[in-house]
């Protein structure tokens, strides 16, 4: 049996269990596992590994993808530059960090705009928006990083609001935050909603509901919006690539 996995914590719902689930079902895929492991620490996989030895893969989600890189004996290139990781290869017992996010990220968004030049706003500084600025460099995007606290490489939530001419300048926003994700529907950044305007883009990387509040809010206001869904597909399926590289 060959074993894969997903390292988060809390793990209370996961796309991509039931994403590889279907996808071995549906492609006659024989003698595959994947599982979920709810650790509170990204130090935790050691003990995940030791019980199971022969995994082969693990994705790894919030909030670990930034830990785990001082478990891994090397790093993909572009992972390094990126400083999260979100997939691990482990072939004759070496760990191999990858980040399929950035992947899943650019081949997504770029379709989407369709060609339209946009100036961006990251919401959040975790792990995902680390993938998330790569992407947006290597598609020569400008962007602004957009947190709770301020500090030389980021402005404020506050900035947005005093200062309008931020949002009118910059029409693409990516919430890589968990904030809105089901079941806590409700929630969101403190953008402020109402500089939003038909010429605004949203891409939220939750996909859980499918349109959060932060989506709903753009769309309202005659804007564009999309859910991390494809991104989690092309991501996954980055990490299927990897796995039997």
């Amino acid at each position: 049996m060959r074993k894969f996995g997903l390292i988060g914590h809390p793990l209370t719902h996961s796309f991509s269990k039931k994403y590889f689930t279907e996808k071995f079902e549906k492609e006659g895929i024989p003698d595959c596992s994947y599982e979920l492991y709810d650790i509170p620490n990204a130090r935790n996989l050691e003990d995940i590994l030791s019980e199971n030895p022969d995994i082969e893969g693990i994705n790894v989600t919030i909030p670990h993808k930034e830990d785990v890189i001082a478990l891994m004996d090397d790093l993909e290139e572009a992972c390094e530059e990126i400083g999260a990781v979100n997939c691990i290869h482990i072939q004759d017992g070496i760990r191999t960090g990858y980040n399929t996010d950035y992947i899943g990220f650019k081949n997504s968004l770029s379709p989407w705009l369709g060609g339209v030049k946009l100036k961006a706003l990251i919401l959040g500084t975790g792990g995902a928006s680390k993938a998330i600025k790569q992407a947006l460099i290597d598609l020569n995007i400008e962007f602004l990083n957009v947190s709770r606290s301020e500090d030389e490489d980021q402005i404020t939530y506050g900035d947005l609001a005093s200062n309008p001419e931020i949002m009118k300048t910059h029409h693409l926003i990516v919430n890589t935050t968990p904030l809105g994700t089901f079941p806590n529907e409700e929630g969101m950044p403190a953008i402020p909603l109402d500089q939003f305007s038909a010429a605004h883009f949203v891409y939220d990387l939750v996909y859980n509901p499918p349109v959060t509040t932060l989506m709903k809010a753009c769309l309202d206001a005659g804007g564009k919006a999309k859910n991390g869904h494809e991104m989690l597909i092309l991501q996954a399926e980055a990490s299927w690539e990897i796995w039997n590289s």
